[in-house]
Formats: structure tokens, C-alpha cells, sequence
């Protein structure tokens, strides 16, 4: 695959100025106008050799009721003046958008919404006006925008709404974002998702891929209606009965089988054989996403359908939820992302064009921030600033030494309390890793105040640094070395897991075989299949876990997720875990630390007793937790929470010691909890005072 890359980067071709890249790079052209418009000109197929001519400039069509946008790669019609994309012309194919569809039902932005305590509300993002914003040879940006006033309340969310849309010389694929406004005086709302859904042609793109392990033939849409599937618990699972492609025949389809975090969801999109032609969608910067880089999101799944996800509550539940109060002033920019389309020669292998698609999206990414979109609300390079330091560890139970935090998780996110960057939603967040000296560096933030938050694989627990940092255009600041000092009273006793805000340690069945999805045989997300929650009663039919210190492994004898247990007259029952574990020696007057970290609650509730199962009352309870729903939507986490409960020595005994975890709640299959990890400590160090991370509240 990649000796042909290469013989593919030696085919390039010079364009009087403008440098056609396809092995990934940016190009050398410049835009007479000043504006670097690298990201936008690559060619449009992978592999097609032979002489090659100037790109065409970027023309503009205006219509009675639609607008074209043709730089003579690719050809976009927009409706006028909803602003929904009802075509896109491509390599010979007059339009990859689903022509079946109406045309309000092909690509679009959309939100759902309501009002505060309201019925929520299903709003595809119609334009009332429309204006050429930039029009010359080498761009074309477009604006489809609602406004909003008081005779609109109810109907429509509070919101002025203003879709943009750019055509650059040159550029296979084009652009879009919109700027989302509130005013102060406007009544408040809720947002639980918003979007850009793109539906494709299921005659033409059956094949999808969103990572290099995460790729195959896709159902189509019908073998979804009844008579060819059977339902499983929720709308969104069936199993397939009688596919079109009989070799799907028994396989569970679900789209959430296909989420993704922020972080790894930066390209994915489908894939036609003939002719050879993909469609992308590309995210270079999460900046605009909400809740930082681990928020899971959806990507593509049958239809064939395309997302580009920008705010949601999956996996998360109405923590995430956008809410904006009456009074409370709001703006974002959301975007822009960038719809790619390549293509290869007939007889070449189509699955390359994935392989391009990741090249065109490093492009992106280095790209950013873009120096073409015209909105003032977009802010360039020269209007960012940027922070670099290094994060160091503290905890003297491992080291009297600082530890390199290597590999931590570095962001800039609204001022809030310790943690709050993973609920945040309403404005802008800047993630790095740092490297394998804990050295880290963010650059190109918006100007504007933020915290400063980390948190570090391997380690319990959030750092914020504590003063509000205030970027301005321009500035380089150094923050030299910071430390972080994890929750620690005193030495670990035992420990079960990876502290790492993942359930993914731990022992994952394989699923019923009766709902088997094939991608995910023998594949390292063994998670995402489905129905594994009804696989704890199978192990465990009459009694629940029990897991003995130094004896049992954690990989092997410890459920990912402590759910309910079905009976046989299939209702639910409450669990509770034991674990095991002998003390040699107990300080009866000293206070003990049991440190639990929870990856994800689902209408749950924990609840900690200690050598006294029937105690009437746990020594420590949650209370109700969590709505991530990741047990049912094959996550392997949600919100990240962490308690930290103490125990007194009186409650221990020299010999054999018993901690019951008693999850009560079972009114529903898909409750419970999954655990990142959990640790025993003992008395604290001498002098030792802490509560230096907070439990997510």
C-alpha cells in the first residue's frame, strides 16, 4: 500500500504556481488575495498520472430557488435560501447526495432543542436569507442565515443562525460552519445535539470506514425495514434476517457500535467501487467540540449517512446539555470541516482512497487555523495565542522524585472547578498529550480567559491550575513546570485496574453468538458489541463477583461493567461485588482511604459496606448517578467520577477483610456502573493532608 503512495507522490505535477500534493502535504499556492489556501488544492484523484492542467477558477450560479458553487473538481448546489445541500457533482457522478430523498433530506445542518422544560424539538437549519459573502476566482463563501425575534418564540430555537459554506480554487471538497448567536434580552434553551448530516447514495457507497481497524461493507437502509430485520432492545439495534447481501445474514447493526472519541475522530466517510470515489468528512481541530478530547461521539452508519458531530449528550446524558439561561449572552463558531472527495482510476484498489483521506486530513490539521473563512467570528492565526510548559507529578508512595508526566492529557477550557472541562459545553477547549518528558505546548487558542487542566494516564485524579489565564493575540506563555500531586493519603495497599478513565482492562466476554457484528471478532474494541450486559448473568446465574486480592486478575475475574442480573422470570436484580483481601496488621485508631474511580454510571448508585453485607446503612452511598448510557451504546466509559472514602481502622480486622460494592438500582437492563480503577490506602504519611482532587459532582 504505501510502495504505491509513493510511486503516486512521484506522479505530481506542477500548476502554474500551485503545487498539486497528494502524498498529504500542503500545497505552495497562494491566493493573489493573501490568503494561504494550502488545505484547498489537492487534486481530486489519488492516481491518474498524464499531463495536467491549471484548476479552474471557482464560479458561482445563482438560480431561482438553488445556488451552484463549480471549480470545476467538484459541484455543490445549495437550495436558496434554506441553505441545504441538495447535490454534489463528482468524478461523473451527477450527484453522491441520495436522490431519493427529498431534497431537504440530503445535507444539512440540524439541533435539537427546547425550550426550558419543554418537549424537545427536531430542527433542520432552514436559511430565510441568503448572501454572497466572497466571490472571485479563487473562492466562493456563501451565508444562508435565520434570524430570530419574539413572534418566532416556540417555533424556533432563540438563536440567530448563520451557515456558511466555501468553494476554493482548486480544493476537492468544500467547507462549512456557522456561527450560532444569543442575545441577552432573548429567552433560554437547551441543546442536547447539533450537527451536519449528509446522506449518501445507498446504490453507490456501501462501504464504510472511520479507523483503520473500524472499516467494511455496510447494510443498506432497507435491510432495516421490517420483514428483513429483527428488533433487539432499542430502535437503534436490530439483528439482520434478510439482508440484500446475504452474507450480513445474522449480524446486529447498530450505529452506536460506531462512536468515536473527539480525539480519534478526526476523518471517516464511505467509500464507492465504481466508479472508485470517496466521500470524507474531516474535522482538523476539536476546538469546537464539546466536553474535551475523550467525549464519544457518532461518525457514520447505515443510511448511508455522514456526521460531523459537534455537540451531543451521548454517552453523557443531561450533563451535557447546552443550556443557556434568559439574559445570558452566547456566541460560538462551530467549524469549519471540510467534505473531502477523492478518486481513483479504474483497476486501482478503491480501499487506498482511505489512505489519502488521512494524508488529505493531517493536511487539515496543519493547517489550522484556516486563514480563509471571511467571518470576523472565525479567529486566525495572528489573532491566537499559544502556552507551552511541562507537567510533573508528585506522589511520594512511588517516588520522593518528581515523576515525568508522560503521555498526560493538557487542555485550556473555560474557568470552572477541577474536572469541569469534561461537562463543559458552551464555549471553546485546547488539548495536547505531553511528551515522554511531560513537556507539552497548545497552540493557536482563541483569545479569551481559561484554566489550565490535565490529567495523566496512570494517575488518580484532575489537575486545574489554579489563576485564571487571560490569552491575547499574539502571546507566547511559558508556564515552566507545573506539578501535580494526585489524591494520595498513604501507602497502596491493593489496587484493582488502570487508572485511565477506561473500563478497557478489564474482562470483556465475547458476546451471545446470536449477536454476533463480525468487525468486531477477534478486534481490540471487543466492547462494541452488542448485548454484552446480559453476559454477566450467564457467568454469574446465581451468585455475584467475588475478587481476591492476590489471587485473582483483574483482566480475567473482573466484569467490565457491574450491571444488573436477569432472572429467569427476566427481571432485574441489584448486585453486589466482594472483595477479598487480608491486612496483617490494622491501625484501629488510623482512618483508611478507599479511593474508587468510576469510568461511567448509568442510573446508578454505589454503595461501599464494609465487612457487614446486611448493614442497614453503607458506610458511604453515591447517591443516584449518571445517565452516559454506555453499557447500552458499547462505550467503555462516560463521565469520569471520582470518591474518595475513608474508612475507620475499627472496621478492619487483622486477617480476612470483605469491602462490598453494592450496586441496588435494576429497574432497567441497562443500569450500572463500569470502574476505571480502585485502591486501598492506609493510614496516611506522617504530616499528610489531602484532598487535592475533587469527585465530579
Amino acid at each position: 500500500m504505501w510502495k504505491r503512495l509513493h510511486s503516486f507522490a512521484g506522479s505530481l505535477r506542477d500548476f502554474g504556481g500551485c503545487t498539486r500534493h497528494n502524498n498529504g502535504a500542503s500545497s505552495s499556492c497562494q491566493n493573489p488575495g493573501g490568503g494561504d489556501l494550502d488545505r484547498g488544492q489537492r487534486a481530486s484523484r489519488v492516481n491518474k498520472g498524464g499531463p495536467t492542467m491549471p484548476f479552474q477558477a471557482v464560479r458561482l450560479y445563482i438560480q431561482d430557488h438553488h445556488v451552484v458553487m463549480d471549480n470545476g473538481i467538484v459541484q455543490v448546489t445549495l437550495s436558496k435560501p434554506a441553505g441545504i445541500v441538495t447535490g454534489i457533482r463528482y468524478d461523473g457522478i451527477d450527484n453522491l447526495l441520495e436522490v431519493l430523498n427529498r431534497e431537504t433530506n440530503r445535507g444539512y445542518w440540524d439541533l435539537h432543542w427546547n425550550p426550558p422544560g419543554g418537549n424537545g424539538i427536531f430542527d433542520v437549519i432552514s436559511g430565510t436569507s441568503f448572501r454572497v459573502v466572497v466571490e472571485n476566482d479563487e473562492q466562493v463563501e456563501l451565508s444562508f442565515t435565520r434570524m430570530w425575534d419574539s413572534s418566532l418564540e416556540g417555533k424556533y430555537i432563540p438563536l440567530n443562525i448563520d451557515k456558511r459554506f466555501i468553494l476554493l480554487r482548486g480544493s476537492s471538497g468544500f467547507y462549512s460552519y456557522a456561527i450560532y448567536e444569543h442575545l441577552q434580552e432573548w429567552p433560554g434553551f437547551d441543546i442536547g445535539e447539533t450537527r451536519i448530516t449528509f446522506k449518501l447514495r445507498k446504490d453507490k457507497f456501501q462501504y464504510m470506514a472511520i479507523a483503520d481497524n473500524r472499516q467494511r461493507l455496510m447494510p443498506l437502509p432497507d435491510d432495516r425495514l421490517p420483514g428483513r430485520c429483527q428488533a433487539l432492545a432499542y430502535p437503534e439495534a436490530v439483528i439482520l434476517v434478510n439482508p440484500k447481501m446475504p452474507e450480513l445474514a445474522g449480524e446486529v447493526d447498530d450505529k452506536y457500535q460506531y462512536s468515536c472519541e473527539n480525539k480519534d475522530n478526526q476523518v471517516h466517510g464511505w467509500i464507492c467501487f465504481k466508479p472508485p470515489v470517496g466521500f470524507w468528512q474531516i474535522t482538523p481541530s476539536d476546538e469546537f467540540r464539546t466536553a474535551g478530547p475523550l467525549k464519544q461521539n457518532l461518525t457514520s452508519h447505515v443510511g448511508p449517512t455522514t456526521l460531523a458531530m459537534f455537540h451531543s449528550s451521548h454517552y453523557a446524558g443531561k450533563d451535557l446539555v447546552l443550556s443557556i439561561s434568559p439574559g445570558e449572552p452566547w456566541k460560538k463558531v462551530f467549524g469549519p470541516v471540510f467534505i473531502y472527495l477523492n478518486s481513483a482510476s479504474n483497476g486501482e484498489d478503491p480501499l487506498f482512497l482511505w489512505e489519502d483521506a488521512k494524508m488529505q486530513m493531517m493536511a487539515e490539521v496543519q493547517s489550522w487555523p484556516y486563514s480563509f473563512p471571511a467571518s470576523e467570528d472565525f479567529q486566525k492565526s495572528e489573532e491566537r495565542g499559544n502556552v507551552c510548559g511541562r507537567l510533573l507529578v508528585k506522589d511520594r508512595n512511588i517516588s520522593d522524585d518528581y515523576i515525568l508526566a508522560s503521555g498526560a492529557y493538557v487542555g485550556l477550557a473555560p474557568p470552572g472547578d477541577v474536572g469541569s472541562w469534561q461537562t463543559e459545553c458552551k464555549d471553546y477547549q485546547f488539548w495536547t498529550r505531553a511528551d515522554e518528558n511531560g513537556y507539552f505546548s497548545i497552540k493557536n487558542i482563541r483569545a479569551g480567559d481559561y484554566n489550565l487542566y490535565a490529567w495523566v494516564p496512570g494517575f488518580l485524579g484532575d489537575y486545574r491550575w489554579d489563576a485564571i489565564m487571560n490569552i491575547i493575540s499574539g502571546c507566547d506563555m511559558d508556564m515552566g513546570d507545573l506539578v501535580y500531586e494526585p489524591p494520595r493519603d498513604g501507602p497502596t495497599l491493593w489496587e484493582i485496574g488502570i487508572p485511565d478513565r477506561s473500563a478497557a482492562e478489564f474482562y470483556i466476554p465475547g458476546p451471545d453468538p446470536k449477536f454476533m457484528n463480525n468487525l468486531y471478532a477477534n478486534h481490540p474494541d471487543r466492547f462494541r458489541q452488542y448485548g454484552l450486559w446480559g453476559r454477566y448473568a450467564d457467568l454469574y446465574p446465581d451468585t455475584d463477583l467475588v475478587y481476591t486480592v492476590g489471587l485473582s486478575d483483574y483482566r480475567k475475574d473482573w466484569f467490565f461493567a457491574q450491571v444488573v442480573r436477569r432472572k429467569d422470570d427476566d427481571t432485574q436484580v441489584g448486585t453486589t461485588w466482594q472483595i477479598k483481601f487480608k491486612l496483617d496488621k490494622v491501625d484501629r485508631n488510623s482512618s483508611y482511604k478507599l479511593r474508587v474511580a468510576i469510568a461511567s454510571a448509568t442510573l446508578a448508585e454505589l454503595q461501599v459496606r464494609v465487612n457487614d453485607a446486611k448493614a442497614q446503612r453503607p458506610l458511604f452511598t453515591s447517591g443516584l448517578i449518571g445517565r452516559d448510557n454506555a453499557i447500552a451504546r458499547h462505550g467503555i466509559h462516560g463521565l469520569y467520577r471520582l470518591y474518595n472514602v475513608s474508612i475507620p481502622g475499627a472496621r478492619l480486622v487483622e486477617g480476612e477483610n470483605t469491602i462490598f460494592l453494592t450496586q441496588p438500582r435494576c429497574t432497567s437492563p441497562f443500569q450500572g456502573l463500569m470502574y476505571d480503577y480502585i485502591r486501598l490506602e492506609g493510614p496516611p504519611f506522617s504530616g499528610s493532608s489531602n484532598e487535592a482532587s475533587s469527585s465530579f459532582k
